[in-house]
């Protein structure tokens, strides 16, 4: 299962990495690779919570769907 992520990278920071159909779960770091590492762990973690909380999973949306959103726009949009 693949959640689309956002990554986002603002002048003199690290690259963030949010999840539009996670809320609450986000990751960074100073690569690209990096970012995507931290970003995989932080997905498996929140969704681990998620599991042990017997809460449900979120539904995973097309990234054309987020790309109407205009938060994520101006956006990279991948799987992860």
């Amino acid at each position: 299962m693949k959640y689309p992520i956002a990554i986002h990278k603002d002048p003199k920071s690290d690259y963030g990495v949010t999840f539009p159909d996670l809320p609450g779960c986000f990751s960074a770091g100073s690569t690209i690779e990096e970012a995507l590492d931290m970003a995989h762990e932080a997905a498996e973690c929140h969704i681990e919570g998620l599991l042990i909380d017997a809460e449900p999973l979120p539904a995973i949306r097309h990234i054309e769907f987020h790309l109407n959103n205009p938060e994520y726009k101006k956006l990279y949009l991948g799987n992860s």
